[in-house]
């Protein structure tokens, strides 16, 4: 039988809401909270060198307030580093980041920067944070990855669901088969396997489904979600569809 899957809930979204206004609330730490209430193993929060919705002070906040890991998502800079040292995560992931883009598109590279990757995961590892790189299925990614000691690679979804949602099934159906395959070979180096980015109700069960995987980081989806049904009852039907998948 497959290993329990982990679920990461990403709050980044309930801070976009508050900074839309400039006012105090939605609180993120409130969210996270009640993403810990309804089952989530883990909070996922991205704080970006434009600050566009977790600030600082939402870091400091989500690590002295929950009592679930904080997995803290960051480009591989200097400030970003020093944040990190200071905080003190569960785990740091780190993730490309363009300042004129909507969301994180695609993978890091790994590869084309191995020797700064490598120096600058030491230490963090040091400080006792799990590093995880937010990477494509690409098997030079995931070789390099382990090279330079991170003891996580997270998967990159977002092609396979906007192959979903844009009626492109063959082609999702390769992306699904490459992602599979990706998984093996990283945890054939002894990585742990992490997924995420655009996954849904419609596309999480064949990546929960894949038996090296043993955690799912999802965010815009639920919050969006919650605006309907609630930020609780969107994490337990995930997780119900993420523990059938899995069985």
């Amino acid at each position: 039988m497959s290993k329990p899957l982990r679920l990461g809930v990403n709050i980044d979204h309930v801070a976009t809401i508050r900074n839309a206004r400039g006012s105090a609330y939605p609180d993120p730490l409130r969210a996270a909270l009640l993403a810990e209430a309804a089952g989530a193993d883990g909070i996922t929060a991205h704080l970006r060198e434009d600050r566009r919705h977790i600030r600082d002070a939402d870091m400091a906040a989500l690590k002295a307030g929950i009592g679930i890991p904080l997995n803290f998502e960051m480009a591989a800079t200097a400030e970003m580093q020093e944040i990190a040292l200071a905080t003190r995560p569960h785990a740091v992931c780190l993730v490309p980041e363009k300042r004129e883009e909507r969301t994180t598109e695609g993978g890091l590279d790994v590869a084309g920067d191995e020797a700064r990757l490598a120096a600058y995961v030491s230490p963090l590892r040091d400080a006792g944070a799990r590093v995880s790189m937010f990477i494509g299925h690409d098997a030079a990614q995931i070789a390099a990855s382990a090279r330079i000691g991170a003891a996580v690679v997270e998967l990159h979804t977002g092609h396979y669901c906007d192959l979903h949602y844009e009626g492109r099934f063959a082609e999702r159906d390769a992306e699904l088969a490459a992602l599979r395959e990706g998984a093996a070979y990283a945890h054939s180096l002894g990585l742990e396997v992490h997924a995420g980015h655009g996954l849904t109700f419609e596309t999480v069960a064949p990546i929960a489904a894949i038996p090296e995987i043993r955690e799912l980081n999802i965010g815009h989806f639920l919050i969006a979600e919650a605006v309907f049904i609630g930020l609780g009852p969107a994490i337990a039907e995930m997780r119900r569809l993420m523990d059938a998948a899995r069985a």
